[in-house]
């Protein structure tokens, strides 16, 4: 296989990516993140809300960074993702999503950008789709950040695929670890399908 990488910039789905173990083990808290004004909260309540949910939405902003050159604020794109659908809110403050369907919909309409979920999706596929120029967010479980041999279960994290070599598939982790998870991760082929659901969305620009 011809080695395909292509220069994406990373946004990890806490501003502060060198502090991503600290949070997800519990000893620093997302609102303590000294860059959270970047992400346009209101306050660091709304970006502890927020932070949590955010893979879906660091994957675009590494989309637009690269094809646009822009990376609006995390927060501001998560509401208009609210607004169309993508993400359902109950009045106890439970978030669902993020839901391919209506996220293609609203990146199409709103940045201009090809998106399609696809669902099933392929390995093959996801390779296709990189040599012709184009990135893939990826359902995969979160331990794909450590390569845990026996993760529970596959899908519930979103990734962004930004190349491929022969051994492995490269990607973009929103909640990879600075250790070497987070840009330009390397997921072994034949590992894949431990973390993988199958299920996706295919971004790229038209022309």
């Amino acid at each position: 296989m011809k080695p395909i990488i292509h220069q994406v910039p990373y946004h990890s789905q806490w501003e502060s990516r060198e502090l991503v173990p600290d949070i997800l083990a519990g000893t620093v808290q997302a609102g303590d993140d000294p860059l959270w004004e970047q992400s346009g909260a209101e306050n660091e309540d709304e970006y502890e809300y927020w932070s949590w949910r955010l893979c879906g939405v660091a994957c675009l902003r590494m989309a637009l960074d690269f094809w646009w050159g822009v990376a609006p604020p995390a927060v501001r794109l998560a509401e208009e993702c609210l607004a169309a659908g993508a993400y359902v809110r109950h009045p106890d403050g439970k978030l669902e999503g993020l839901t391919h369907a209506p996220f293609a919909a609203y990146t199409h309409e709103r940045w201009g950008l090809l998106a399609e979920a696809r669902s099933p999706l392929t390995a093959e596929e996801i390779a296709g789709h990189l040599a012709e120029g184009r990135l893939v967010m990826l359902s995969v479980h979160p331990s794909v950040r450590t390569l845990d041999p026996a993760p529970p279960h596959q899908g519930g994290h979103l990734v962004l695929a930004v190349g491929v070599t022969e051994d492995a598939l490269l990607i973009h982790n929103p909640s990879g670890f600075p250790d070497g998870s987070q840009d330009f991760a390397p997921v072994p082929w034949a590992s894949l399908d431990r973390y993988f659901a199958g299920r996706g969305i295919v971004l790229g620009p038209y022309g």
